[in-house]
């Protein structure tokens, strides 16, 4: 029995009653759409009124980005909507992922550096009110994955660091920042991502943890936040083998699936030994981690049987809704099953009075979307956050007037299309160095080369490089900017340079002083052990950027701290 009156869902009569009489006036398919967050592909109101009144859906998450537009749709999925829905947002660096206005507050990562769970709690501000601005009611984050590995490129940044303590105190943090907003909060990836290097959007991630050793770090950080009332969870396509052999010690290792497929790991760990009666959302249908561990067919009835609450994201509407439908007649999905799903999804929804008032009349006007005081708040995490890893030659600080005439290797990850340009980074680099006084001649990339004229002579050309005394006459310093990033293309991303054999390798660091900066992930001294100088700087935003050559030069001292997964395990990273 589900308890609307305790937490996390602490509801009044009045809001018991609304779920109870909404529970018992619906039908069949309209609790099977409940379960359903759609992916919104389209702002068009025949589109939004089709899906909410052909599929019933519990929930939404969108792709448009202009705030004025996101807003316009949200209103259109309630005015259609019987049922008022769920606006789901990831917010996990701030209002940048909800629309091209929102702040770009911090990586988990840059909050780890400052030391201070302020900087989370502020991240967490930022993103409910910017959230809440837009008529949006439910951000996917914090993230509490914990990353042992430090091969681990997928929540590299997206962690609060390597240390359990670290990572729940961040998350609370979060948490209370968030909640000062009317919208959920869902922590994720259960069972926790970090353990290995491997990307659940590509393969099932496997957390191999033993039962003690998950009970003491990440199921520290779940049961804590559990106990103080966390509204909803994200199940990952990730195993937990010893877990699920706890539960069940038959099980063959062809049995062992992802928590999103299984019961022991939702009903058994999470619901019954930890007490969670939050909703359980899936992470997105679409990764590999769930496509590769059954037939579609059995996936989407398969997971709300396990015990999640929420599927998230259609593959086809008419087939899934048939699917989980089928489910249901057949038995995989019980009638208990289901009116418990339900009664949590209506639940969260009156916590969050949606059966009162859906959304806002207009968008807000108060300027919450990227505020000036917004990045304010970006600006201080910032300038507390970025770290000096090693400066092992003591170059720093630079004098400008001594080393004006500076050389600049930009390297970044393959443009998705020569069309899109290079990465709009560079840029902001390339002012914020010429700011402070230096003359910055800039590397022309092979992706470069390609867009100005493809040619298969640009391989060649991207090799080419001047004379060790030449390239000393005519600089003074050298500034490596690395921008690498990657999402559902590859298991892990390490440096790459733009092309096989490239200028870019850093042939001149015994030549010239060197400086590397990170812009990015934090453990990128595996594949660049020879910079004598650098710098994490977690994030290619304006405000890390200038703090990061604000403290190059002298004019502001580093305060962020690194942990250490920044060596790799390696001797060499540390000289």
């Amino acid at each position: 029995m589900i308890d609307l009156k305790e937490k996390p869902f602490d509801l009044d009569q009045e809001a018991i009653t609304w779920v109870q009489e909404t529970l018992s006036g619906m039908t069949t398919e309209e609790k099977i759409g409940q379960l359903f967050i759609n992916l919104g592909r389209s702002t068009d109101e025949a589109y939004i009124k089709n899906m909410v009144e052909t599929y019933h859906i519990g929930g939404a998450r969108y792709t448009e980005s202009d705030p004025e537009k996101v807003f316009k749709q949200n209103q259109t999925y309630q005015k259609y909507s019987k049922i008022p829905m769920f606006i789901a947002v990831n917010g996990e660096t701030g209002g940048n992922t909800f629309c091209n206005t929102g702040t770009f507050v911090a990586t988990e990562a840059e909050c780890e550096a400052t030391g201070n769970v302020q900087a989370a709690y502020k991240m967490g501000q930022v993103c409910g009110s910017e959230a809440e601005a837009l008529g949006c009611n439910w951000n996917f984050a914090p993230i509490g994955d914990i990353v042992f590995n430090w091969r681990n490129t997928i929540v590299n940044t997206r962690s609060f660091g390597k240390e359990p303590e670290t990572v729940l105190e961040m998350c609370r943090a979060y948490l209370k920042g968030s909640r000062e907003s009317n919208v959920l909060s869902c922590v994720k990836h259960f069972p926790g991502d970090g353990v290995e290097e491997r990307d659940q959007h590509l393969v099932m991630g496997i957390n191999n943890l033993s039962c003690e050793e998950w009970d003491e770090s990440f199921g520290k950080v779940y049961q804590t936040l559990i106990n103080e009332g966390l509204e909803s969870i994200m199940a990952g396509h990730i195993a937990l083998p010893a877990y699920s052999r706890h539960f069940y010690p038959e099980l063959k290792d062809e049995e062992i699936m992802p928590a999103t497929l299984a019961p022991e790991l939702i009903q058994g760990l999470l619901r019954t030994k930890m007490g969670f009666q939050g909703i359980v959302v899936t992470d997105a249908s679409h990764m590999g981690g769930m496509l590769s561990a059954k037939p579609r067919s059995m996936q989407v009835p398969g997971a709300i049987a396990a015990g999640c609450d929420m599927f998230l994201f259609f593959h086809d509407p008419a087939e899934d809704f048939q699917y989980m439908l089928a489910g249901y007649k057949q038995g995989v999905i019980t009638e208990e099953r289901l009116n418990e799903a339900v009664t949590r999804i209506l639940g969260m929804k009156a916590k969050l009075g949606l059966h009162k008032k859906r959304i806002a009349d207009q968008l807000d006007e108060r300027g919450v979307l990227g505020c000036e005081r917004h990045h304010q708040i970006a600006e201080e995490i910032a300038d507390q956050a970025i770290t000096l890893v090693k400066d092992t030659k003591h170059l720093l600080p630079i004098n400008v007037d001594e080393k004006k005439r500076a050389k600049l290797y930009y390297l970044e990850s393959a443009p998705i299309s020569y069309a899109d340009g290079t990465d709009k980074a560079k840029e902001i680099v390339i002012e914020e160095l010429e700011r402070v006084g230096f003359e910055v001649d800039v590397n022309t990339s092979y992706y470069e080369l390609e867009m100005q004229e493809m040619s298969r002579f640009n391989r060649y050309k991207v090799m080419d490089m001047p004379g060790s005394e030449e390239f000393k006459s005519k600089y003074d310093i050298v500034f490596v900017f690395v921008n690498m990033n990657g999402y559902a293309q590859e298991n892990n991303v390490r440096v790459k340079y733009s092309a096989a054999h490239s200028n870019e390798l850093p042939w001149w660091i015994q030549e010239v002083p060197t400086v590397c900066v990170s812009l990015n992930y934090t453990n990128h001294l595996y594949d660049l052990p020879m910079m004598k100088t650098f710098i994490n700087a977690y994030a290619p935003t304006r405000e890390c950027i200038r703090a990061t050559v604000e403290k190059l030069v002298g004019k502001s001292e580093f305060k962020g701290k690194y942990n250490e997964n920044v060596w790799c395990g390696s001797w060499d990273t540390r000289l």
